[in-house]
Formats: structure tokens, C-alpha cells, sequence
């Protein structure tokens, strides 16, 4: 998170001179440090759900389906938190913040949590209302990923037709050889761009859309 902060701070300061730019009439405030939140936190500090329902599994997946969440079989709270978060904060996330405490169910290659097993190790950041990088540390324990991988079959035999139909066993047996602690990132280039140069659309800066045929 440090890293993102300096990169992207300092990215700003070369580009447009300053940590503060206005993007579509919204000063955004790149100055380190940024605001770090909990999911589920978020769901009540941002979105106005009340702590309890937000705790309360069955609640929270009632809630879900009443805002019109559509879950598929197998899906159950942590699909409804993250559903939750898409519906009701990540448009309001107009200063940069780091989201923490992503659902297992959610992020089947990353590492739990050794505070909480109910959560992995993982970020993403929004400015500007839009998701603009995710990381998380890589799952590494063979045994919790074929428990993982296992899950995701029974939720295909369930009817979620989306999940893997077959356990990626090369994949398992790879983790048994040893896989060092390792973490990756993902930063949006082109929502980064569009950020910079205030544009409000992603077509505006890809180098290279995709364009209808002409006829």
C-alpha cells in the first residue's frame, strides 16, 4: 500500500506538478498516507447498513437479495459483502482509499489472514468512484487450495455453471514443491490515465479500441 501511495503520488507530481488534481469536478487529494477501511466496516461507515445486519450472515444475504444482488448457488455471505460494496460505496470513493478484509469465498488464490480466517490478505484501491488496483498475497498452503478448489466444484455441481468443472491438480501438486511467500499487484493503467488527464471515458485513452466493422 505504501508502494501504490509513492508510486501513483509521485507519478501525479511529475505529470501535473502537484499531489492535487481535479478530476470531472472533483479535487482528488494524492497526498500520502491514504485512507485504509475494512469491508465490512465500509458496508456501514459508506453504504448505511447497520453493524448487525452487516455480522449477521442470513441478514446480510437477505438484505442482498432484497437490493436486487442476483447470487448463484453456492453463494453465500462473502459474494454478498463484495455484492454489497459494488452497490451501495465504491461509487462514493472519491479520495483515495485502500479496501482490506476481502471474503475467502471471494479470492480463491489468495492467503488467509492469520488474524481472521473468515478473510485474506488482500487490497484494493478506489479514486475517483472506480476500482483502480488489486493485490493480495498468493496462497501457498497446498492443502487450503485444494480445499478451495473442492469448494468451487460442489458450487458447479450446485448449477454455477461460471465455476471450474475439474480440480487443477498440476496446479495443486506445483504448491506441494514449495512456493515462497509471494504478493502481486494489478494497477489499472488506463483508469490511471483517464485520472490524470481528467478524461470521463476509458475510450478516450486506450492507444488502440476496439471499433465496430465498418459497413
Amino acid at each position: 500500500m505504501v508502494l501504490t501511495e509513492d508510486l501513483i503520488g509521485s507519478l501525479a507530481q511529475e505529470v501535473l506538478g502537484s499531489r492535487r488534481l481535479i478530476y470531472q469536478g472533483v479535487e482528488i487529494d494524492l497526498t500520502s498516507p491514504w485512507r485504509r477501511l475494512d469491508l465490512r466496516e465500509s458496508l456501514t461507515a459508506i453504504g448505511g447498513i447497520p453493524p448487525e445486519v452487516v455480522r449477521d450472515r442470513e441478514a446480510l444475504v437477505a438484505l442482498a437479495r432484497e437490493e436486487g444482488v442476483s447470487l448463484r448457488p453456492g453463494e453465500g455471505y462473502g459474494r454478498a459483502l463484495t455484492k454489497l460494496f459494488d452497490l451501495k460505496v465504491e461509487t462514493r470513493l472519491q479520495q483515495p482509499t485502500f479496501i482490506l478484509g476481502y471474503p475467502r469465498e471471494t479470492s480463491p488464490l489468495s492467503r488467509q489472514s492469520a488474524a481472521d480466517p473468515e478473510v485474506v490478505d488482500r487490497f484494493e484501491l478506489f479514486i475517483a468512484g472506480r476500482e483502480m488496483a488489486n493485490a493480495f498475497s498468493e496462497l501457498n498452503d497446498p492443502l487450503d487450495q485444494r480445499r478451495r478448489f473442492e469448494n468451487q466444484l460442489a458450487a458447479h455441481a450446485a448449477g454455477d455453471e461460471e465455476m471450474p468443472h475439474a480440480l487443477d491438480e498440476d496446479f495443486v501438486t506445483a504448491l506441494e514443491q514449495g512456493l515462497p511467500p509471494t504478493a502481486g499487484e494489478g494497477i489499472g493503467i488506463d483508469r490511471l490515465v483517464m485520472l490524470l488527464t481528467d478524461a470521463p471515458s476509458i475510450r478516450d485513452v486506450i492507444l488502440f479500441p476496439l471499433l465496430r466493422p465498418e459497413r
